[in-house]
C-alpha cells in the first residue's frame, strides 16, 4: 500500500467542494461555443481564488494564470467544457436540467479537476518557480476549440513548455490511470466526393454517363488504399457514410454525392490516404467518362504524446496511487481528440483517468445517455495534475513541504 502523499490528502480534503462544482456543471450542460453560463461560473470560481483570469478568447474560452514567485518554465493544464446533444436518462439527483443536453463525455469532471488543481496550486504560488496556465477549452466535441485558442495566442506570453490533459474513462476502474506512449488518437478528415455524369433513359444507358456506376467503382477502389497503399504496420480507415444520387428508377443518374471520414495515426499516412483518394476520384471517374470532385474538410490532427512527459505522468501516478495502478495502453484509438492541436505546439501528454465502479453501476461508456463517473476520481485527477505540474516546474519536493489545507474554507 503506497503511503498517501500530502498532495493527494489536500485534494481529498476538498472532495465535497469538487462534487458540488461538478454536479452543478452536470445539471447545466451547454454545447460547444454556447458555454456562456459555464464560462461565467468558471470565471467566478477563479476570481474567488484570487487567480488572474482572461476571457474574450475563442468565444467562451477561459484562460487563467498562476504565476509563481520565482522565474521558471510554463506548464499548461487543459480542461474541455462542452456537453453533447443527448438526453440524460440517469436516475440521479444531479441529472441534467436541460432537455436534450448532457455531459455524456465527462467534460464536467475535467473542468472541475482543473478548478481543483487551480485551488491547490494557488496556495503554493509563493514556492513555485514558473507559471501555470489553466486552459478551459470550448467545443472539443464539435469544431475543435483548441485550434482557435491557439490562434488567439494562449500558448504564448509566456510560451508554454509543456501541456497536460486528461480524460475520464469508464474503461479503467477508479483509482487507476492509463498512459500511452506515442500515438494515442487518430487524425480525422471529413471527405465529400461529387461525381458528375450525364442523365438519360434507363432503357438506353449508352446515351448517358452513369454517375452511380462511377460511384461504385470509386468506392471499391478507395477500399484498396488501406490494403495496398498503407504500410500494414500502420493504421488508417476510409469510410463512406452517406451516398445520394438519382431521381427515378428508370433514369441514369447524372450526379452522386458521397460523404465519409478518413482516420489515420500519423501525418505521413494521412497525406498518403488523402493523395490517393484524390487520384482515385479524378482518374477512375475519368476512365468511365464522368468527372469527379474530391473535397476535404480538415479535422483534428493525430494526438501523439511525448514519451518523456508520459514518463513523468506514469511515475507520478505510481507514487500517488501505487505501482500497479498505472496501466500501459497498448493500442491507439481511431477516435479523435483535439488536444492534438496543443501537442503540435509544445511537448506534453494526454492520459486516461479511471472513473469506473462496477458496484455503483458506473459502467457506461462516453456518449451514452447513462454515462456517469465515480466522483472519487475528481480528487485523484486534481492530485495528479498538481503533481505533474510541480514536477515539470522542478518542484518535486514541494509535496513534503505542504503544511495542510483548511477544507472548511471550501
Amino acid at each position: 500500500m503506497v503511503e498517501k502523499s500530502l498532495i493527494l490528502k489536500e485534494a481529498e480534503a476538498i472532495k465535497n467542494w469538487l462534487c458540488t462544482v461538478r454536479r452543478d456543471f452536470h445539471q447545466n450542460p451547454e454545447l460547444g461555443m454556447e458555454e456562456f453560463r459555464t464560462q461565467e461560473k468558471i470565471t467566478t470560481y477563479l476570481q474567488e481564488m484570487g487567480i488572474e483570469v482572461i476571457t474574450g478568447i475563442a468565444n467562451t474560452a477561459v484562460v487563467a494564470m498562476i504565476r509563481g514567485k520565482y522565474p521558471g518554465k510554463t506548464v499548461a493544464l487543459r480542461g474541455d467544457m462542452d456537453a453533447l446533444p443527448i438526453a440524460d436518462r440517469k436516475k440521479v439527483s444531479y441529472r441534467s436540467k436541460i432537455e436534450g443536453k448532457m455531459h455524456a463525455c465527462g467534460h464536467d469532471a475535467h473542468m472541475t479537476i482543473l478548478l481543483g488543481a487551480a485551488k491547490l496550486l494557488k496556495g503554493m504560488e509563493d514556492r513555485i518557480h514558473g507559471t501555470v496556465k489553466l486552459l478551459f477549452q470550448p467545443a472539443e466535441e464539435t469544431i475543435g476549440g483548441a485550434k482557435p485558442m491557439i490562434e488567439a495566442g494562449v500558448m504564448e506570453n509566456p510560451k508554454v513548455d509543456v501541456v497536460l490533459g486528461l480524460h475520464v474513462t469508464p474503461e479503467i476502474p477508479v483509482g487507476e490511470i492509463g498512459i500511452k506512449y506515442g500515438q494515442m488518437n487518430a487524425s480525422s478528415d471529413t471527405i465529400k466526393i461529387v461525381i458528375h455524369g450525364e442523365s438519360t433513359h434507363g432503357a438506353y444507358p449508352h446515351g448517358g454517363i452513369d454517375a452511380i456506376v462511377a460511384a461504385g467503382q470509386v468506392i471499391m477502389a478507395a477500399q484498396t488504399i488501406t490494403s495496398r497503399n498503407i504500410d500494414p504496420r500502420k493504421s488508417a480507415v476510409v469510410t463512406i457514410g452517406t451516398i445520394t444520387g438519382g431521381t427515378q428508377g428508370n433514369i441514369i443518374a447524372n450526379k452522386v454525392e458521397m460523404v465519409g471520414t478518413v482516420r489515420s495515426l500519423d501525418p505521413d499516412t494521412r497525406r498518403t490516404v488523402l493523395h490517393r483518394l484524390t487520384e482515385i476520384v479524378e482518374q477512375v471517374t475519368k476512365g468511365l467518362g464522368a468527372t469527379g470532385e474530391f473535397i476535404r474538410e480538415e479535422g483534428y490532427p493525430a494526438l501523439i504524446n511525448h514519451d518523456n512527459i508520459v514518463d513523468i505522468v506514469g511515475e507520478n501516478g505510481r507514487q500517488l496511487l501505487g505501482e500497479n495502478k498505472v496501466k500501459i495502453i497498448k493500442d491507439p484509438s481511431l477516435g479523435v481528440e483535439d488536444f492534438g492541436y496543443f501537442l503540435e505546439e509544445s511537448e506534453g501528454a494526454f492520459y486516461r483517468l479511471g472513473c469506473r465502479n462496477q458496484k455503483k453501476g458506473i459502467i457506461h461508456y462516453g456518449h451514452s445517455d447513462l454515462f456517469d463517473i465515480d466522483e472519487d476520481c475528481l480528487s485523484i485527477g486534481v492530485a495528479l495534475q498538481v503533481k505533474n505540474a510541480l514536477t515539470i516546474l522542478g518542484e518535486e519536493d514541494i509535496d513534503e513541504e505542504i503544511t495542510g489545507t483548511d477544507s472548511t474554507a471550501y
